[in-house]
């Protein structure tokens, strides 16, 4: 997820608009991860987007938001619901406590006594958090939405070992306080949704940061839980942080999950190469995970471009309804073939 703060000046350079195909075929792109609510944008903005794309939500507010993005421009959006694990210190696992005490307990541990430090933090924090809501509460609005969108999927959802809670998450670059978001917590919150998904048999993107084991264990647990239930739903790891060696044994073991790659993200990594060369060419989505919906389309081309080249793929240049031999499909082709088989399950 990038931060709807961050500026251009951190993130990749975009594609060239030479390198750029045509509107005919980026028409079959799939932006497969991103957040167009974060930031204002406008109609001409819609109208001119040449390929479709998922749009997140990650906590309370911007549920909403997404829903009425997706009802205005049903053909462009894929409407995504679901609590990022961000902000799942947000959410109480029980009927909440008061504001104090639910911070209190998960930030700092029931009965631990801080350290001076530790409780001039949270002194300055507590002020800036909203009251908690319960995950009977999330889980209640997560089916709501995913209900109302047939085609709906569960995102963003997921874990991050190392996130630290914001003082204000709307301020770039913002000031973190010492305080993470314990692991147990947020799997708590995330098997929850997931067993959602699993019930309304929908698609999951799902975040893992710093965590390969425990994202391993999850979906191990997610498959003996669930069985073919499970294996019904499709799980795209989104900018995936996983080394190569782990993305080989996620691959080997679960035929329904895939991987989408960034360059907003994945661009920081050096075996990002390595991990396009390991992914199986049917399971490999791409992803801007981008917040502005204007430049979401040429984040899309620059990884587009990536991929074709580690892969020994051709660009198409121009677009036949009449497919030609798989032997022959480009990039375009072979991208929009494994979203659909991503995208309609088993």
């Amino acid at each position: 997820m990038a931060s709807a703060a961050t500026p251009a000046s951190v993130l990749p350079r975009l594609t060239d608009a030479a390198t750029r195909p045509p509107a005919i075929v980026l028409r079959h792109l799939t932006d497969a991860h991103c957040h167009p609510t974060e930031t204002p944008f406008s109609a001409e903005s819609m109208e001119q987007l040449d390929i479709t794309v998922c749009a997140m939500s990650t906590h309370q507010n911007d549920q909403s938001l997404v829903r009425d993005l997706a009802l205005r421009y049903p053909t462009k959006i894929v409407p995504c619901f679901g609590y990022h694990p961000w902000f799942t210190h947000r959410i109480s696992l029980t009927a909440a406590p008061s504001k104090d005490e639910h911070y209190r307990d998960l930030l700092i541990g029931r009965g631990i006594e801080p350290s001076a430090e530790t409780a001039s933090a949270f002194e300055e924090l507590l002020p800036r958090l909203p009251e908690p809501i319960t995950l009977a509460q999330v889980l209640s609005d997560v089916r709501h939405n995913l209900g109302e969108f047939p085609t709906a999927m569960l995102g963003e959802v997921g874990l991050d070992k190392p996130v630290r809670v914001a003082f204000d998450h709307t301020e770039w670059p913002p000031k973190l306080s010492p305080f993470t978001i314990p692991l147990d917590h947020q799997l708590e919150i995330l098997e929850a949704q997931i067993d959602l998904a699993v019930e309304l048999g929908r698609n999951i993107s799902l975040h893992s940061v710093k965590c390969p084991q425990v994202t391993v264990d999850l979906l191990a647990r997610m498959q003996l839980k669930h069985g073919e239930k499970f294996q019904d739903i499709r799980v795209d790891v989104h900018s995936c942080s996983l080394n190569p060696q782990v993305w080989a044994i996620l691959q080997k073991r679960h035929s329904n999950v895939f991987i989408s790659l960034s360059t907003t993200i994945n661009g920081r990594s050096n075996n990002l190469r390595a991990l396009i060369a390991a992914v199986a060419p049917n399971r490999l989505l791409i992803e801007s995970d981008y917040y502005d919906i204007a430049l979401c389309t040429e984040q899309c081309v620059e990884i587009l471009n990536l991929v074709a080249s580690v892969k020994g793929w051709t660009i198409e240049e121009e677009w036949s309804e009449e497919a030609p031999p798989e032997a022959d499909w480009g990039a375009v082709r072979r991208l929009e073939a494994n979203w659909n088989l991503f995208k309609h399950g088993k």
